[in-house]
């Protein structure tokens, strides 16, 4: 059977392309071998399914693993005690179909809880029952549950929790049997519930999962591994492409997030042939992951969905993310902000040494589109003046960047006239972009290099038709500075491999010579553009 790239569910070595992620599961193995319990909460579709699958594999030589997946229980399964209780019960015997071995003392105890009536099946005595399971085995007992956000809103979920904490407690303290390690699994950080769940008359003191550990282990993929799936991949295809350059680029787009790698993936090997590019082996190319991560920012998904949506609750935070972007903002992280605590949660932005970044640079682009549509609803001149413009733009499936600035400098002269103090610099780079945006648009893919964005400098990288233009956007401080520009724009384009770069400054000095001006520095062609 041909293995597939799988976007859905849980992926399965058998079956699917895969990372290798056995470096992290023995990481998490470890926590269980030592005791703890905790939360593996990570951003949706980001592998949480996939690795305690895999982690139940690892586990089930040395534990008995009770494995659960609360969607299994409707919303009325957590209404009461009675009914979780009864849900939770079936959830476990339902497990024998997959080769859980239940004592026959535990089996008829956890059906007698399913046939109980009138509120007589209580959370207590299951957990007496779980107690009594612990001590009668002969391996010690892991119990792992999936999906705990469809219970995070429920109070008997904390109930469970506090439980569970009970437990931890009097293992170590008195000795009594309990389960080896609970692993709890979601996007949802349990260990804030008892702020969502408090009320103004039941104040509660201590979070009910306050005895877990933190969970740091990184679940992204790494370049080396994507690097090695794509040569099984190279190897069953029986087809030649630079796996590692591939892989990097990937990971450069991605920043190791597990959907939107195989989804990369599963795009160049599914849908670019033959209709955007001829063969397979073409398509595993720079120009493949473009047509790629051009689908994916076109396609609806569930990511976009979530994140446009966070983005609707939290204007503020829509503010926030914008100057870091349009304007090379440095936004402070606080954990305890609880729009920026959500969307770290949510894994759209990080905590990088302190400061607020977008996770990866496809949301980042999606971001900027999202920014940037306000202004072209309004019909914005830039963004009209580039369209009209486009097929000037295009000879031969090249960009022709040069006359790009040349075009954005009239239409901006036209516009606005000479430079004013009051320009920022933000105002400059929208500009460019909203410019750009629709020569480029349906063929081409553009971001903004983070590690060069900033209150006065911006990389903004364009990739057309496999062709990278690299352009630096500045605001002129100088002949010196000028200089020092054209030094930073060579060793980026020594990164990338490229020959030619392109500088747009903008200056504010009366004497200026306006227009654009090419020059050689080193082994390198410039193009100069002032305005």
């Amino acid at each position: 059977m041909t293995k597939t790239f799988n976007t859905t569910a849980v992926c399965i070595p058998e079956k699917h392309y895969m990372v290798d992620v056995s470096d992290t599961i023995e990481k998490i193995k470890a926590l269980v071998d030592s005791g703890k319990y905790f939360t593996i909460n990570r951003a949706r579709q980001y592998g949480k399914t996939t690795t305690l699958t895999a982690l139940r594999k690892v586990l089930e030589p040395d534990y008995v693993v009770i494995s659960l997946d609360f969607q299994g229980i409707g919303n009325a399964g957590f209404k009461t005690e009675q009914t979780f209780t009864q849900e939770l019960s079936r959830l476990i015997l339902g497990k024998k179909r997959s080769g859980l071995i239940i004592p026959e003392v535990i089996e008829n105890e956890l059906s007698d809880y399913i046939s109980k009536k009138e509120n007589k099946a209580k959370l207590g005595e299951l957990f007496d029952t779980f107690t009594e399971w612990c001590s009668i085995s002969e391996k010690e007992i892991v119990m792992i549950i999936d999906e705990v956000d469809s219970a995070t809103n429920n109070q008997v979920f904390l109930d469970f929790l506090g439980l569970l904490r009970e437990g931890y407690i009097r293992r170590d303290a008195e000795g009594v049997e309990t389960f080896k390690a609970v692993i709890l699994a979601g996007v949802t950080d349990v260990k804030h519930l008892k702020s969502k769940l408090r009320t103004e008359d039941q104040h509660k003191v201590n979070s009910p999962w306050n005895i877990a550990t933190d969970f740091n282990v990184d679940m992204s993929l790494k370049e080396k591994g994507i690097a090695l799936m794509l040569e099984e991949y190279k190897t069953d295809h029986k087809i030649d492409f630079d796996t590692a350059l591939i892989a990097k680029e990937i990971y450069e787009y991605t920043n190791g997030y597990p959907y939107l790698v195989s989804r990369i993936c599963q795009i160049i090997d599914e849908r670019l042939v033959p209709e955007k590019i001829e063969s397979l082996a073409k398509a595993w190319t720079r120009d493949g992951i473009d047509e790629a991560v051009k689908a994916i920012l076109y396609d609806s998904n569930t990511l976009f969905e979530s994140l446009s949506g966070k983005l609707q609750n939290y204007h503020d935070l829509k503010t926030v993310l914008k100057s870091i972007l349009m304007e090379g903002a440095s936004i402070p992280f606080n954990n305890y902000q609880e729009e920026l605590a959500q969307m770290k949660m949510y894994g759209f932005i990080n905590n990088q040494n302190g400061s607020v970044v977008i996770s990866n640079r496809i949301f980042e682009t999606f971001l900027y589109n999202l920014f940037l549509s306000d202004e072209i609803m309004k019909n914005n001149v830039f963004v009209r003046e580039g369209g009209i413009a486009k097929s000037l733009f295009i000879k031969n499936g090249r960009l022709d960047m040069p006359l790009i600035l040349e075009r954005f400098i009239a239409t901006y002269t036209e516009v606005y006239g000479p430079l004013q103090e009051r320009f920022k610099e933000k105002d400059g780079r929208e500009f460019f972009l909203l410019y750009l945006k629709p020569i480029i648009n349906g063929t081409g893919n553009y971001y903004i290099e983070a590690q060069t964005r900033d209150q006065t400098r911006t990389d903004i990288i364009v990739d057309y038709l496999g062709k990278r233009y690299i352009i630096e956007l500045k605001i002129w401080r100088g002949d010196s500075h000028n200089a020092a520009g054209e030094k930073q724009l060579t060793g980026y384009l020594d990164y990338f491999g490229e020959k030619t770069g392109y500088m747009l400054s903008f200056n504010f000095n009366k004497k200026k010579t306006q227009g654009v001006k090419k020059i050689n520095y080193e082994d390198k062609v410039l193009y100069e553009a002032v305005i």
